[in-house]
């Protein structure tokens, strides 16, 4: 998420102040990602040091007022412009518990694995009674359309991450069945080894036969 470029894209529609911006970023995000107001402050801080941001006065109640300068909109349109890069995708603490889980002594990674599904599922069920609410007024301004996208990309990416996880248990029950239908392991040693050992045990046999 860039809280940077967000609060250029709220900048470009006119002055605004600290708080008003995280007020209208959790607004149009319907306080998915919640920010705090020294957080709008420490980014305001950093575009202004950039020349992407200038202060701009106050407004009648003594709030100092930032405006988005000429470069701040050539920024702005450049992320607009630029697909979100996924050569270098963010950590992900579910794939990463996973991946640690398997071999791991002592855990039960299908139990992971239910559990994680149960969460998952209830969270799309809640993100889908989101919708249906925000759908039962058809949304007519853009905060309300920004929200709809945001909380339908949350089903989406709910929904994928349940069939993942099905994908994930499916693997490691063909996995388990293969180790268990696996031949025994063969007799250890070098090639000359074992062939010592298997002309030993014919040896022993041709004698007991002699008997």
């Amino acid at each position: 998420m860039s809280i940077r470029h967000g609060l250029l894209a709220l900048l470009e529609r006119g002055p605004r102040y600290g708080s008003q911006l995280r007020t209208e970023f959790e607004s149009r995000t319907g306080s998915t990602w919640p920010l705090n107001v020294g957080q709008v402050y420490t980014t305001l801080s950093r575009l202004e040091r950039d020349g992407l941001v200038a202060q701009d006065g106050e407004d009648d109640a003594g709030h100092a007022l930032y405006s988005i300068t000429d470069e701040g909109r050539v920024e702005l349109r450049s992320w607009f412009e630029t697909p979100v890069d996924r050569a270098n995708p963010p950590r992900d603490e579910l794939a990463i518990k996973l991946a640690m889980a398997v071999g791991a002594p002592g855990v039960d990674i299908r139990a992971v694995i239910q559990s994680q599904r149960g969460h998952t599922v209830k969270a799309m069920q809640d993100y889908t009674r989101l919708k249906a609410r925000a759908l039962a007024d058809v949304p007519t301004n853009r905060d309300e359309v920004a929200w709809l996208l945001v909380v339908e990309q949350l089903i989406f990416q709910a929904e994928a991450e349940a069939r993942w996880l099905d994908h994930c248990e499916s693997r490691l029950v063909r996995l388990a069945e293969a180790a268990a239908t696996e031949p025994a392991a063969r007799t250890p040693g070098t090639p000359a080894e074992r062939r010592s050992a298997k002309a030993g045990g014919a040896g022993g046999a041709r004698m007991g036969t002699r008997r």
